[in-house]
């Protein structure tokens, strides 16, 4: 199941959206498939009694709830990074959800075992201010790159933080005169029509 991106705030966007990595239904699907071939030798046995017939069923589908339940638990958890924060939410019925802004990232580590390396899974540990502190991320799909990703998202965010604030500056420094002059330009252009001109100019006279 995908990210809403009805979650999102104005002018933000989703840069990943990720399900914990396949190595997730490793154990469920080891449960399943042994419990298959056991039916499959039960029926393969001639005439068994029926409690092994009964005990086998049993065994096939509590296997199958148990992977069933594993996969709505991958559908529902997301790792997603936005331009603006890390946003983790899981869980089938009740719902967990951990919210990051980027600015309040402080450092971003990956973890990995020989094996994990192989599988391209692995651990992201993400430290920031606030109260949560540290938190840790298991079963990420190439941990390496999304912590690169991160830090990449962290980088532009910072970069349009300080050109809104140049923008501010510039609206800010830009005196009336030239704020009309603009206008009359616009006007000029048939972007302003002549009342809209005349309105707005009015309005930055009175605050002469």
């Amino acid at each position: 199941m995908a990210f809403s991106r009805k979650l999102l705030n104005d002018d933000e966007d989703i840069v990943l959206d990720l399900h914990p990595h396949w190595f997730f239904f490793v154990q469920p699907l080891a449960g399943l498939l042994a419990s298959i071939v056991l039916g499959a030798y039960v029926l393969t046995r001639g005439d068994p009694p029926a409690a092994v017939e009964l005990v086998a069923a049993v065994v096939v589908l509590v296997s199958l709830v148990w992977f069933g339940l594993t996969y709505a638990r991958w559908a529902t958890t997301n790792f997603v990074v936005t331009t603006d924060r890390l946003i983790y939410r899981h869980g089938v019925l009740a719902k967990h959800g951990i919210e990051i802004p980027l600015e309040r990232v402080n450092t971003v580590f990956f973890s990995q075992s020989i094996f994990e390396r192989m599988l391209g899974s692995g651990d992201l540990i993400i430290e920031s201010a606030g109260e949560m502190g540290r938190q840790a991320f298991s079963n990420v799909r190439k941990p390496s790159a999304v912590q690169n990703e991160i830090h990449r998202q962290m980088e532009d965010n910072e970069n349009r933080k300080f050109d809104r604030v140049g923008q501010a500056g510039d609206r800010a420094e830009r005196s009336i005169p030239d704020q009309i002059e603009q206008l009359d330009d616009l006007r000029r252009r048939g972007v302003l029509t002549d009342a809209e001109f005349q309105a707005k100019k009015a309005d930055l006279l009175d605050r002469m």
